[in-house]
């Protein structure tokens, strides 16, 4: 099943390094967290890779591409025409698409844009920007309990989001946050169906227009996850993932 990364946007909010860079190749531990997250995904198994990418696009293919000299040891043979030999390969086992979905595309456009490259099947989803540690075979099970078009994985944030109302595990509305309230949040790592095209109309965010569709429709449901999750939305946010990392008390590093 392939998984689909949303990598494409300006990330204003985190501006001291995404004047440079791409938010999601904004580095943990000297790692983008778009690697943390693949390494998430591929813990559980799931090595095939849709990078829906457009701001500095160039410098996602740019690391992809100069991935394995990164990660291995290299002669470069100038007496041979500068051929270049790789040496104890680390490189991980994936395969990776990388799609320019454009500079200012709404989320649901940029998923619009790769429909061609997911062949009609079920695929997996998140967000360039939030690690966890999620089960994500045990969202996939859930997801095909219920047989609606998409599992999301709801979360408890430390900061104020928008709130998640539910009717059981189907998610009925979302409004805003009250002191009242025991927050969820959509998280990503989300589950999808081919369907779920039917309610994307044009370049609309995602989380907006067509998700809300699909929750009148109730075709919306909840794995709920009540274990880590963090997304890098501000340089706060940042440093407070590399201590964890430089700690070693990373939750999200499920992989040895």
């Amino acid at each position: 099943m392939k998984v689909v990364l949303l990598a494409g946007g300006l990330g204003t909010r985190i501006r001291e390094e995404s004047q440079f860079i791409p938010k999601p190749m904004i580095e943990i531990g000297g790692r983008p967290i778009l690697w943390h997250i693949m390494k998430i995904y591929s813990h559980f198994g799931f090595n095939e890779f849709i990078i829906c990418a457009g701001y500095k696009q160039h410098i996602i293919k740019e690391f992809f591409a100069n991935h394995s000299l990164y990660n291995s040891d290299v002669t470069f043979d100038f007496t041979e025409g500068g051929k270049v030999t790789v040496h104890n390969d680390f490189s991980e086992p994936w395969k990776v698409t990388v799609i320019n979905t454009g500079y200012e595309t709404n989320t649901g456009g940029r998923l619009m844009k790769i429909r061609p490259y997911l062949n009609g099947e079920r695929f997996m989803m998140t967000y360039g920007d939030g690690v966890s540690d999620v089960d994500i075979n045990a969202l996939l099970a859930f997801h095909e309990t219920h047989g609606k078009t998409v599992t999301l994985t709801s979360v408890h944030p430390a900061t104020q989001f928008g709130v998640i109302e539910f009717d059981g595990n189907r998610v009925k509305a979302f409004r805003e946050k009250t002191q009242k309230d025991v927050v969820d949040i959509n998280g990503g790592f989300m589950v999808i169906e081919p369907n779920v095209f039917d309610y994307i109309t044009g370049d609309y965010m995602f989380e907006n227009e067509p998700m809300n569709r699909m929750v009148a429709a109730g075709e919306v449901m909840a794995y709920k996850h009540n274990g880590f999750w963090q997304c890098m939305d501000t340089i706060r946010d940042k440093r407070n993932l590399e201590a964890l990392w430089n700690g070693g008390r990373a939750p999200w590093k499920l992989w040895d």
